[in-house]
């Protein structure tokens, strides 16, 4: 298959190959997200020298792997390292010896699984980039990893001799809609834009489940088939998902347990008590980290500094463990085809389509027709209306607008009501007397099928539609 979007990455890879000076790149992001993919794909796996870690091994079975690796692309055969300063000193010795006036690419993927315990990898790998690595112009050495905990605070944040050796990071984030439709497309699965939308609501834009998708099935085979049948290839994805991208991941998942059960956030202060947390250094970079991988999201309502910022849980695959399978009662095999029209499914439904618009703020910024407006996106909740008057998207445009941003989940084109139009234009009002603002205040709607037009819809200054999202 080809390599789905990631223009911009495969553009500054092609400079970076170009490049006349040493390149030291680090590509990190979630598990399953296509890291190995695009290198292997963009590079079309010629490389001077590739390797991978092995999965929960010691350093002994690490090193001997590694010099089989070195055999393979030295064709030759080099003895048995003890440690890893032997091992990348070899790695120079095979480089050298097969230079080229082309640029020599070296791959290793699976990092953090390399750096066993006392095993002294970081270290020889600083001695390998600072003293013969970083003076060859013809070397790009490219280390990728899923154990985000790992690149972050070994590699990027190192503060020893490795202290701003990196050129070029590539923190790899999921597909968005348009580029699920095109994968979709390439893997000659027909579906249409809702159920596009609704894996997205479930799978995020994650490469690898995306994969697991059978054409021949429906979306709600599929889903019973990935998470509720018996030997479901996910039902065990959650927890391997978090061990995989951080050390010592109980506390990890302590937090997103906590903002699980607050859909719209909570403060620091308040999730530290509710997930029995130590405050301090170890939990801002725990935040740090679960934001850097897309989990969760910080953010600040209207008005607000970022002191008295919020965390939310904004991972759709997480969110949908929870809420469908974390403290399931039945074994259902079919319970994703049952619940279709349920309570339940509404609920969920309608909390996931509101994180797929957060996640597509450049497509609604296009429809705005303001992609080129320095905006700021935040949330904003009434401290005087008795009936808890909030918006869950506003965007404050430098242009002097505020789009106050609804977000309705329909099988439908939404039909606006009197009632619904009083509670917009109720909405409208609160925040204007409230946050005293001088700008015009737009009332947008963002629904899956538009707004069907009558004595109503007038009062609504712009629309959103799901297939602005696709663009």
């Amino acid at each position: 298959m080809k390599i789905i979007g990631r223009k911009q990455q495969q553009e500054e890879l092609a400079s970076l190959l170009a490049s006349n000076k040493p390149e030291f790149v680090v590509v990190y992001g979630r598990r399953r997200v296509g890291k190995t993919f695009l290198i292997k794909e963009f590079f079309n796996n010629d490389f001077a020298f590739y390797h991978t870690g092995l999965a929960n091994s010691n350093a002994k079975k690490q090193l001997r792997n590694f010099q089989q690796s070195l055999n393979l692309y030295g064709k030759m055969h080099y003895p048995k390292s003890d440690n890893w300063f032997d091992a990348f000193s070899q790695l120079r010795h095979l480089l050298e010896v097969n230079k080229t006036d082309e640029k020599q690419v070296v791959f290793i993927d699976e990092a953090p699984w390399l750096d066993t315990q006392r095993s002294d990898f970081v270290a020889a790998l600083e001695h390998f980039w600072n003293s013969w690595a970083s003076s060859q112009p013809h070397i790009l050495l490219i280390l990728c990893g899923s154990a985000t905990s790992w690149i972050i605070n070994k590699i990027l944040k190192n503060h020893g001799g490795l202290h701003n050796r990196v050129t070029q990071k590539f923190l790899l984030e999921p597909f968005t809609l348009a580029e699920c439709e095109s994968f979709f497309r390439e893997s000659n699965i027909e579906a249409e834009r809702h159920e596009i939308l609704e894996y997205y609501m479930i799978l995020g834009g994650i490469p690898f489940y995306l994969n697991l998708v059978k054409k021949q099935y429906s979306i709600t085979q599929n889903i019973d088939m990935l998470f509720f049948a018996k030997n479901a290839i996910l039902s065990d994805e959650f927890s391997n998902l978090y061990a995989s991208l951080f050390k010592n991941s109980e506390n990890y998942i302590k937090i997103v347990e906590t903002l699980g059960k607050k859909n719209k956030g909570m403060n620091r202060k308040d999730l530290i008590n509710s997930a029995k947390i130590l405050n301090g250094g170890g939990t801002t970079r725990m935040l740090e980290e679960l934001e850097q991988c897309g989990f969760i999201r910080k953010y600040h309502a209207f008005g607000k500094t970022n002191r008295e910022s919020i965390y939310q849980l904004v991972d759709f695959f997480t969110l949908f463990y929870f809420d469908f399978i974390q403290n399931r009662k039945n074994n259902d095999e079919n319970l994703w085809t049952n619940l279709i029209d349920n309570q339940v499914h509404k609920a969920w439904s309608g909390f996931a389509f509101e994180l797929v618009v957060l996640a597509h703020l450049p497509q609604i910024k296009a429809k705005l027709g303001i992609s080129g407006v320095l905006t700021n996106s935040s949330v904003w909740r009434s401290k005087t209306a008795e009936d808890g008057v909030q918006v869950d998207l506003v965007i404050d445009r430098n242009d002097k607008v505020i789009n106050l941003c609804e977000m309705k989940f329909y099988n439908d084109k939404l039909l606006i009501t009197k009632e619904m139009d009083m509670d917009l234009r109720h909405k409208k009002q609160i925040f204007k007397d409230e946050t005293k603002t001088r700008k015009a205040v737009h009332t947008t709607i963002v629904s899956t099928y538009g707004i069907t037009k009558n004595s109503y819809s007038g009062n609504i200054q712009s629309e959103v539609s799901m297939n602005e999202l696709f663009l």
